[in-house]
């Protein structure tokens, strides 16, 4: 069994991303990670309060009470959406919708991690984690968070080139990034496969009415040059 999948998500305006969801020992590795900073963190602050007293111990109770919480949250907020321990795995937080994580579900998540040290060392987390195919943890599932590898994986590959051509009509997002994705998959597609697939799309491309370009492979070509023409280029060459 593969320790480590993929999901696929779809942003509001139609594009589709796909991101690998870590597994047990990633964050795992994080969470070690993180834990041996905040503990780096609070042993020189022990250090410096020792000769305060009382004020002091107040101070460590407070400073303890921000790491166990904000920690996380804090660093998650940021650009790069993940806690050093994160950072060292290439680990990310993301919506399930791939887009950065916002401040009310990381909030959810971290408060959650209560729930998922249950009974003890975080076994509903490890149990829900190594349940499903996505990775979450209760606090995940709550939160409607993903934790990510930072690199997005590449299912497809640059389109074949062809010359650019505007489509018959307008096409919604969904449309256009369905078209592209389609021009990124030529290469691993066989060619009636490919042609199949784009005889769907006559509406797009507009079929040319003449003999000599009623043919499947005539779609494939057109539909090539409608992907092109989406990814900015123009007839001639220019982008």
């Amino acid at each position: 069994m593969s320790l480590d999948t993929l999901y696929t998500a779809e942003t509001p305006e139609g594009i589709a991303l796909s991101l690998r969801p870590a597994g047990v020992m990633a964050r795992s590795w994080a969470y070690l990670a993180d834990a041996g900073i905040r503990l780096v963190i609070f042993f020189f602050a022990a250090l410096l309060a020792r000769p305060m007293g009382g004020v002091g111990s107040a101070f460590l109770m407070v400073l303890y009470f921000a790491l166990e919480w904000f920690y996380p949250v804090v660093f998650e907020l940021t650009k790069a959406g993940a806690t050093p321990g994160k950072r060292m795995m290439n680990l990310q937080v993301v919506m399930d919708s791939g887009l950065p994580v916002t401040p009310a579900a990381s909030i959810t998540r971290n408060l959650l991690r209560a729930a998922d040290f249950l009974p003890l060392a975080y076994a509903a987390a490890m149990l829900s984690m190594l349940t499903r195919r996505d990775f979450k943890r209760l606090g995940d599932l709550a939160a409607g968070t993903l934790v990510v590898y930072h690199h997005t994986v590449q299912l497809h590959g640059t389109p074949l080139a062809a010359p650019a051509m505007p489509p018959a009509r307008q096409l919604s997002p969904r449309e256009q990034a369905a078209i592209v994705s389609w021009a990124g998959r030529s290469a691993r597609l066989t060619p009636a496969r490919l042609d199949e697939l784009a005889m769907i799309a006559d509406t797009v491309t507009g079929r040319d009415a003449s003999p000599h370009a009623r043919g499947e492979h005539d779609a494939t070509r057109r539909l090539q040059g409608v992907a092109q023409w989406l990814l900015g280029h123009r007839p001639g060459g220019t982008p």
